[in-house]
């Protein structure tokens, strides 16, 4: 045995092990550093000087590790809007025996809850509800709530605005909407979660409790048993895992419990300083595990998930400070140095991390800036017209979804940058309502002015002086145009009022004048029907038959006589579908045109008036001099062409269009004829 073998040295002097809890961008780092303790005074007197050393400094150990998993006053509880919410626990903290659930907490997707509007902020809340344990959604419930209310806060204002712009009461002002009840529903279910998490909580602390006090009973049950020691050693080993995995107990007992615990491992080891080979199997052990732990701390300094790497750099150091004893001496510094150096590397990028993460929010801080602005500089322009304020009411929405997808600010400039955008946002409403409110007030003025139009023409809708009403009522028709915009909810009862007295009034004066042209009307009906036989016209497959039917038809046609006025559009329908109809037939163009020639001729012709054949005989000469002139630019064209062989396509294409020139000469001059002939 070695002349001193202090076990305080075995595992590093004053070692200093520094953990750092969650941190969120912003917030100052928060570091705690465990510091191992002094050696502490021999309190067992024990006959061979050197065993009295190893046990003083086992002891010593022993209660460096209880210190280091002496609880620290965490927050798991606090009252945010009237219900209980369960904080985000430290994971680094050895009271607490949540690491499945800060594990899952940890690995909940991070999103911009800023950028959501109130619908899928609730969404949200219910997914979470649905799909994860209360204790890991926490912090995710806070910031929903907290955007939820910011912009719920925000439209509330402003429906209470156009409330009051509406002439509305505030006493009687209440507004809700279904997003909002669901959002009441989603709180109301995590707070009643939340009261059932911490009273199956507080029965589980208790049954924890009682089963780490069996754990000491059984651990003091051991010292004095030497028939095997090994066999002990095992039990005791077994009964420290049981130790550490028994589960967070109530704070108020905690200490204690500790307290007691080590006590009685203190006691344990004083029994167990004989056996020096179970001491060094420890030591190996240690070594063994802590080496480990450097490997996977040294991987996650390599690693570009820094979020990632730290929080499992706490675990380690959890790990490295309270589940694993001392390593022998020769290890000691080596071991401890690898691990501080890869917890150092990650320390560091993790400072880079919030360092670039803060440079992002400032961008993000002036692209908000930016946007407040031009929202600033839209209220600044004038409001004359609905169609303006719609206009801009698109362009403040777009700058509303800007502002939001613009990401996360610097926490200081949060609640300021938040304050001003809803300032400016809900400056545009208030001139909007103002707007609207004056609008309101003409049309108001509108509806009267047109009610006052439909008074005057249900007066006078069964007048029979139309040679004045008429007159009148057309007149009031053109103001009602002219007078502009009513509110919406009386818009088409007033319409249909005044358009049934109008027509009331219109349609006795036309039954009125029907009666009196009655002829006129009986021959417009017999001339629609000519036309509707026209259009149905059937072919023989006899040229002359049709054409003579068709002649017949035209014939008929213009001894039906005059028709009313406003029906004389079924002339030029009709004399249009004749033309249609000799289209169809197989004849010669030429000769189909001279035909309907003939029929417009008999239009034409008749009293004394001979001013429609002069200028139908105008119309034909001008065509005739038109027809010759392209027949000699076509003839002048040939000239070009004169070193081309006759079969050139382009030749031959020219010579066509002289000979179709020349037959529609033809038949111009035939008409020519025809009307000269009508003069004598």
């Amino acid at each position: 045995m070695s002349e001193k073998d202090n076990l305080q040295d075995a595992d590093g002097k004053n070692e200093v092990i520094t953990t750092t809890t969650d941190l969120t961008p912003n917030q100052e780092e928060i570091t705690t550093e465990v510091e191992a303790k002094p050696e502490v005074e021999e309190t067992k007197e024990v006959k061979a000087e050197t065993v009295e050393e190893n046990v003083t400094e086992k002891v010593t150990e022993t209660v460096e590790e209880a210190e280091a998993e002496t609880p620290k006053a965490t927050e798991t509880e606090t009252k945010l809007e009237e219900e209980a919410h369960v904080e985000e626990i430290d994971n680094s903290n050895a009271e607490d025996a949540e690491d499945e659930s800060n594990a899952e907490r940890h690995k909940l997707e991070e999103k911009d809850y800023h950028a959501m509007d109130m619908n899928a902020l609730v969404t949200e809340f219910e997914i979470l509800l649905k799909n994860h344990k209360i204790q890991t959604i926490s912090s995710h419930i806070k910031e929903i709530k907290s955007e939820f209310n910011s912009k719920y806060s925000a439209l509330l204002e402003e429906k209470k605005e156009e409330f009051i712009a509406d002439g509305g009461n505030i006493i009687d002002f209440y507004y809700s909407n279904d997003t909002k009840k669901r959002f009441n529903a989603a709180a109301k279910e995590y707070k009643q979660n939340v009261n059932t998490y911490y009273k199956e909580r507080e029965q589980s602390l208790k049954q924890n409790l009682e089963n780490r006090l069996e754990i000491i009973e059984q651990i003091k049950s051991l010292v004095g048993v030497e028939e095997n020691m090994g066999e002990t050693y095992k039990q005791f080993k077994e009964l420290q895992d049981q130790w550490r995995n028994a589960g967070p107990i109530p704070r108020d007992k905690y200490n204690n419990a500790w307290n007691t615990y080590h006590h009685h491992v203190e006691h344990f080891y004083d029994f167990l300083h004989l056996n020096r080979d179970l001491r060094d199997m420890d030591f190996k052990h240690n070594l063994d595990q802590k080496l480990k732990i450097i490997q996977r701390a040294e991987e996650l300094a390599a690693s570009e998930n820094v979020m990632h790497s730290f929080r499992e750099l706490q675990v380690l150091h959890k790990l490295w400070k309270e589940e694993l004893g001392p390593v022998s001496k020769e290890h000691r510094e080596e071991i401890w140095e690898r691990f501080s150096k890869a917890t150092k590397i990650i320390h560091d990028k993790r400072q880079e991390y919030y360092a670039d993460l803060d440079k992002a929010y400032e961008k993000n801080l002036v692209r908000k800036e930016e946007i407040i602005e031009k929202i600033k500089t839209l209220n600044t322009e004038e409001s004359s017209s609905h169609g303006i304020i719609q206009k801009r009411i698109k362009a403040i929405e777009a700058l509303r979804e800007d502002f939001f997808n613009a990401g996360k600010v610097p926490l200081k400039h949060n609640e300021a940058t938040w304050k001003k955008f809803k300032d400016a946002v809900r400056e545009f409403n208030r001139s909007k309502n103002k707007f609207y409110k004056n609008l309101k007030k003409d049309q108001y003025e509108n509806l009267q002015k047109k009610l006052d139009l439909i008074k005057i023409a249900e007066d006078n809708k069964d007048s029979d002086d139309y040679k004045t009403v008429t007159s009148l009522m057309k007149n009031i028709q053109n103001q009602w145009k002219s007078i502009g915009h009513v509110p919406r909810k009386d818009s088409d009862k007033i319409w249909k009022q005044f358009k049934n007295a109008c027509n009331h009034y219109f349609d006795r004066m036309h039954a009125e004048r029907k009666a009196e042209n009655q002829e006129l009307y009986d021959a417009f009906d017999k001339k629609k029907e000519l036309l509707d036989g026209l259009k149905s016209f059937k072919f023989s497959g006899d040229d002359k038959a049709d054409i003579s039917k068709l002649q017949e038809t035209i014939k008929t046609f213009k001894t039906v006589g005059f028709v009313p006025q406003n029906k004389r559009f079924i002339d030029g329908k009709f004399y249009k579908a004749v033309d249609a109809t000799f289209d169809k037939l197989d004849m010669d163009k030429s000769q189909l045109e001279m035909i309907r020639f003939e029929g417009r001729l008999k239009n034409l012709s008749g009293g004394r008036d001979t001013r429609d054949l002069d200028n139908e005989q105008n119309f034909i000469r001008k065509k005739i001099d038109e027809v010759k002139s392209e027949i000699n630019q076509l003839e002048n064209n040939l000239q070009f062409f004169s070193n081309v062989k006759s079969d050139n396509p382009l030749v031959k294409d020219v010579h066509n269009n002289i000979e179709k020139h020349k037959v529609s000469l033809d038949t111009w001059k035939s008409k020519l004829k025809r009307v000269r002939e009508m003069y004598s």
